[in-house]
């Protein structure tokens, strides 16, 4: 009998290690903002409470969800506490996103409610489904006025171009910055095949030389502005972009051949014509 290929789903180190996100350049902005170094152990609520900027939410242990019985953007909505399960890397890096960029993870969730408002919890609308890819699968490259292109070459899957070609763009014309908390939830252990979503962003001259908190700050009120505008709901936007090959990201990426693996870096389907 043939043996048939069974996909097992990701499952994150068992453990806390501070040594794997300080080593993953993937985590570079999280260990510049955060004091990762002072960790030995997952953080408990009250440090990740000292992280929030002063946005009027908190975390709360996830036993006080359960114990409420609404559902999870419902109790984030009333209540203005995000439940937080302990010693869980999803939640970990989740709690972070809420830290980096509160207005729009704010706004998030009152557009989720908004949604459940006019159809109902069962039914999930077109807005929500693009909601929930872009909180778990998100990552915003952000463009400067010269590496605008980029934009038409990621989503044409012209990774070549983009990097290899011209790869000097990146990091000084483009600025990857991610906000999906699953995409780094499965870089604390990187496979070929992890693949983000892009949304695209353009940003002024210099931003990718930014400082860190300056530069978050901003991409936080720009996300506001255009979320609100329906960006999300473009067919420009939320294009697949293969993580690990964001030039540094991964240690193989410094290898052009790395770009040649077409199982990873697949070429664009061209919809059939129809007749």
């Amino acid at each position: 009998m043939q043996k048939t290929e069974v996909k097992t789903r990701f499952t994150p180190p068992a453990d806390w290690n501070t040594a794997l996100l300080l080593g993953n350049p993937i985590f570079a902005d999280l260990c510049q903002r955060f004091r990762f170094d002072q960790l030995t152990d997952y953080p408990d609520i009250g440090w990740l409470n000292q992280c929030l900027p002063h946005s009027g939410v908190s975390f709360v242990d996830n036993d006080t969800l359960s114990a409420d019985g609404r559902y999870y953007e419902e109790y984030i909505y009333a209540t203005q506490c995000i439940p937080t399960r302990k010693d869980n890397w999803h939640d970990f890096f989740g709690a972070l996103i809420w830290c980096l960029y509160p207005k729009t993870k704010a706004l998030l969730n009152q557009l989720h409610m908004a949604e459940i408002a006019q159809h109902g919890l069962k039914q999930r609308s077109k807005l929500r489904n693009k909601l929930t890819l872009f909180d778990e699968c998100g990552v915003v490259v952000c463009l400067e006025p010269d590496a605008f292109e980029h934009a038409e070459l990621l989503r044409q899957h012209q990774w070549q171009q983009s990097f290899v070609t011209k790869r000097s763009d990146w990091w000084q014309g483009i600025r990857p910055m991610i906000f999906g908390h699953a995409m780094y939830e499965m870089a604390t252990a990187p496979f070929i095949g992890l693949t983000a979503k892009a949304l695209f962003v353009n940003v002024p001259d210099g931003f990718s030389q930014w400082p860190l908190t300056a530069a978050y700050q901003y991409l936080d009120n720009q996300l506001l502005l255009q979320i609100k505008n329906d960006v999300l709901l473009s067919s420009e936007q939320l294009t697949p972009l293969p993580l690990l090959g964001v030039p540094g990201w991964y240690a193989a990426s410094h290898q052009p051949q790395f770009y040649a693996n077409q199982d990873y870096f697949r070429p664009r389907r061209n919809k059939p014509m129809l007749t």
